[in-house]
């Protein structure tokens, strides 16, 4: 019996084996005006008219086969692609019942969990639009201004969200005039989730999935808005099976691979919505929604999870693989769950620190005999989302990869980098509703501008992929006229002050020294007796021993560098980022600019001279 065949029978899991990827084979175009040009040699080759057909192909091939699974007291809620489909059907019919217009979004406020999943594929089924709003915003935040004005630029066609307890006051409060439906506690005029699988589709379901298109708009993406209201991104059915297809020739092996996922990644966010769990259903896949997170308190059923499911592929960002290492490292069983037959470990969202890389592979080294493929992709919201892929064998977390066939990526000369820019079919037509923001959003050639930096691994060899250069609008100068390159620093400092940083921010802005403000860990804390996390940031960075470490640690990090790569000081903040405030996403990505925003007073102490400052040793 193979390894797929084992899969799907639920049978002891198979061993890893090498996967098959494709080999890189791009082209560089230069130009006059200092800009080049990447792309693929390879075409792109065909794919689906809609996601629709992805779900309606695997219901008549496979299907009693698991496509979702969520978790229900000890064990699993499971539901087959067969199902799945008819509940779409259902929900469908419904959507058009309650006359849902083709652009008046379906807005979900809650986390995954199958109905949402149910939903949003019902949603695009008939041609409508899904936008799940962050939970953030509803559960988190103390008020609840920054979600109405969401929901006022949206302008629902239904508001879904799970729990009417948790999420009734916000819905409420903001006095919606479109369906409201909770899957629990639905009173008054609020609908059951139930009566939604109630209808009976006919006709018109079938004739609304016909006449859905390329161009159709399947989702709406929120930008993280940490500088604003969030701009709304649409992605249509075009963008989002291209992209698919993408991937598929980047990694040959995920056409057969049918892959089982344990996953936590919001969709309220393109990497667990439109890269993860389309992922799976193009590919006949299972997908275990994950309710852990990574935080205290929370990885506990991730572990869980990953001992139950054991899973084929695995996604994470670079904080979720910073929480999970210590309980890798210390007990093997559950580094076996992990990786025993995994194909693939995958991070996005931002920069994976390299001792973090190590370690994952030394731990994968000792209960696997056939190498980790351990990569990257990188891209956006606004390209659904992947621009390039590591489909190649590299060790620098950096290495973002190369082009994917059907794009083409552009590097424009940009103070001393070059912005990556790109253009092809999965790329955003433009912000709905924002002429002046989609103008700036696109060059005269017609390519989108990313706003990342990015230079050639080998000046020589295009194949050789792209190093990620940090944030265009995050870099800044010093008064000296250097400029710095904030998110290589910000890698470089996580990577020293491991275990003691849980993240780090860049600042200089118009000064003369680079410093750190820094977000302890427990780890620094328990260097100061304080195991409960009382100390503010200040009395913690005037304790001997954190003074100690942390001010050999400056100085190591500053050895061999320039200014623009040494931080002079540093200093420790009180309270972990804010999902609330915009510092860090749900993906757990820090914002920069948000941070030395909201926390000017602290920005202000680093360069101060105060005594809770901390200096290289």
């Amino acid at each position: 019996m193979n390894a797929v065949a084992s899969r799907l029978l639920g049978d002891c899991p198979a061993e890893a084996t090498p996967v098959a990827l494709a080999t890189p084979d791009i082209v560089i175009d230069r130009r006059q005006d200092g800009s080049f040009v990447l792309r693929s040699t390879q075409p792109l080759q065909p794919y689906v008219r809609c996601i629709g057909d992805w779900l309606q192909y695997w219901a008549q091939e496979d299907g009693s086969r698991t496509f979702l699974a969520e978790r229900q007291a000890e064990g699993w809620r499971r539901v087959s692609f067969s199902d799945a489909l008819a509940a779409v059907r259902r929900i469908g019919q419904a959507i058009l019942d309650l006359g849902v217009a083709e652009d008046a979004p379906v807005v979900a406020l809650s986390d995954n969990s199958v109905n949402l999943a149910l939903l949003s594929l019902g949603a695009m089924h008939v041609g409508r639009r899904i936008a799940v709003v962050s939970s953030a915003y509803t559960v988190v935040a103390k008020d609840h201004g920054k979600l109405h004005a969401i929901l006022d630029r949206l302008q629902p066609g239904l508001l879904y969200a799970e729990n009417a307890t948790q999420y009734g006051g916000a819905i409420s409060a903001w006095q919606p005039a479109c369906p409201v439906v909770f899957t629990h506690g639905a009173e008054g005029d609020a609908l059951p989730f139930a009566r939604l699988l109630d209808a009976t589709p006919g006709a018109a379901v079938d004739a609304a999935f016909a006449a859905v298109g390329g161009d159709t708009v399947a989702r709406i993406l929120l930008t993280s808005g940490s500088t604003g209201v969030p701009k709304l991104v649409p992605n249509t059915h075009r963008m989002l099976c291209a992209n698919q297809q993408m991937i598929a020739q980047c990694w040959p092996f995920i056409d057969k691979a049918q892959p089982v996922v344990l996953d936590w990644l919001p969709w309220s966010h393109t990497f667990g919505a439109n890269h993860n769990f389309n992922l799976v259903l193009r590919n006949g896949g299972t997908l275990y929604i994950d309710n852990g997170r990574p935080a205290p308190g929370a990885i506990e059923s991730t572990l869980k999870g990953i001992r139950e499911v054991r899973p084929t592929l695995f996604f994470n960002v670079p904080r979720g693989y910073d929480v999970l290492l210590p309980y890798l490292e210390a007990d093997e069983s559950l580094a076996r769950a992990l990786f025993e037959r995994l194909d693939m470990l995958f991070f996005a969202a931002a920069a994976l620190p390299q001792q973090c890389a190590e370690r994952l592979r030394a731990v994968a080294a000792r209960v696997r005999d056939v190498p980790l493929f351990f990569t990257t992709e990188w891209g956006s919201t606004e390209t659904s989302p992947v621009v390039t892929s590591a489909h190649f064998e590299t060790r620098e977390t950096r290495n973002i990869g190369v082009p994917v066939p059907g794009v083409e990526l552009k590097f424009a000369p940009c103070q001393d980098k070059y912005e990556l820019r790109v253009r092809g079919p999965s790329i955003f037509p433009g912000y709905i509703g924002d002429e002046a923001k989609t103008r700036e959003a696109f060059d005269e050639e017609g390519f989108y501008c990313m706003g990342d930096a990015g230079k050639l691994a080998d000046a020589s060899d295009p194949n050789s992929g792209v190093i990620f250069d940090g944030r265009v609008s995050e870099d800044f100068k010093l008064t000296t006229g250097t400029w710095v390159s904030v998110g290589t620093l910000r890698i470089a400092a996580v990577s020293a002050m491991t275990p003691y940083a849980q993240d780090a921010v860049v600042s200089g802005h118009d000064r003369g020294e680079v410093g750190l403000l820094i977000f302890p860990t427990p780890a620094l804390r328990a260097l100061a007796g304080d195991a409960e996390g009382r100390l503010c940031g200040k009395s913690l960075g005037q304790h001997p021993a954190v003074r100690q470490v942390l001010g050999e640690l400056l100085a190591g990090l500053g050895k061999g560098g320039g200014s623009s790569q040494r931080p002079a000081r540093a200093v420790l903040l009180s309270m972990p980022p804010s999902i609330e405030q915009g510092e860090i996403t749900d993906k757990g990505y820090i914002n920069q600019r948000a941070v030395l925003t909201l926390r000017a007073d602290d920005v202000e102490r680093l360069y101060s001279g105060c005594t809770s400052v901390i200096y290289p040793i």
